[in-house]
């Protein structure tokens, strides 16, 4: 039977938590800086989080951590962190614990509880919430070849004010597919977040826009941003164009932006995809993109 002990202090357990997940992050291909800056810059241990031991047989066996957020007038539940040592796991402890966790957000009038996985998180238990978004990231310790001739040059000042249109639309529905948000919020979201990223438009510092080429024609695009952790490129987007999907240029855009961190002499890319983008997340799977984080939610009734 599993049992459940609310502790007065967390410092155990957010010490535990945070080595984990720089450990999970080390493994996916971030170096120890970039690791370490990413459990800050993520901010996953902020917040005023209830920390429960899982108990066995008395015998604390892991954690679970939760925590009530409230975004656009609505209360979600969260849960941060749910860990069953190696040794205990299997025997019902994860499930029990996320019932438990379900519980106390549906208690204090949670409508829905999102829940983030990384490293020892099992997914299988959560098989039962929706997958909203991904952050992936893959080691990049070579330039790779042009793969189908595609190649890349900056983005033109003529070219940006069409490329930040559709970008901001194309984000728009990634959102609003995800489920994670209804169109009005998504639009809000990118409204803000575009003016926060590209403050300077195309002459951002640290920002490349790129247009991506094959025998001289325009194909894609792509927008990076080097120094995003120590040694890491974040891609916030890697876009083929409708007309020319399907023909294997998915992986030459993410050369094209491996040979970009190279260049640029770092040694990650790392990127987010909204849920529902099954075909997506097979390329980056199969490319040997490995998962960071992983956002999922269900609604409760």
């Amino acid at each position: 039977m599993t049992e459940f002990s609310v502790l007065d202090d967390g410092t155990v357990w957010l010490k535990d938590f945070e080595r984990r997940l720089v450990a999970a992050y080390r493994a996916a291909g971030l170096g120890t800086d970039a690791a370490a800056e990413f459990v800050t810059k993520g901010r996953a241990t902020a917040g005023d989080w209830t920390v429960a031991g899982i108990m066995g047989a008395g015998v604390r066996v892991g954690f679970v951590a939760v925590r009530m957020v409230e975004k656009n007038g609505k209360l979600t539940g969260r849960i941060g962190d749910l860990h069953v040592a190696a040794e205990y796991a299997g025997r019902g402890h994860e499930e029990a614990a996320r019932e438990w966790a379900r519980e106390w957000c549906a208690e204090r009038g949670a409508r829905r509880v999102s829940v983030r996985l990384t490293g020892s998180v099992p997914r299988e238990v959560f098989a039962g919430f929706r997958v909203s978004g991904q952050i992936r990231a893959r080691h990049v310790d070579a330039p790779p070849e042009p793969v189908d001739g595609v190649t890349a040059r900056p983005m033109t000042p003529a070219e940006y004010s069409g490329w930040l249109a559709l970008e901001k639309a194309s984000y728009v529905g990634d959102i609003v597919r995800s489920g994670a948000l209804s169109r009005e919020e998504a639009e809000r979201k990118s409204d803000e977040d575009f003016a926060a990223l590209l403050p300077e438009g195309p002459a951002t510092p640290d920002t490349a826009l790129l247009v991506l080429e094959a025998a001289g024609e325009p194909i894609g695009t792509a927008w990076l941003r080097h120094g995003y952790l120590p040694g890491v490129t974040y891609g916030y987007s890697l876009h083929i164009q409708e007309e020319h999907r399907g023909k294997g240029y998915g992986r030459a855009a993410m050369a094209v932006g491996e040979r970009a961190v190279f260049a640029a002499g770092e040694s990650a890319l790392m990127f987010s995809v909204w849920g529902g983008n099954d075909v997506a997340m097979g390329l980056y799977t199969s490319a040997g993109y490995r998962i960071l984080d992983e956002e999922r939610s269900i609604d409760l009734p």
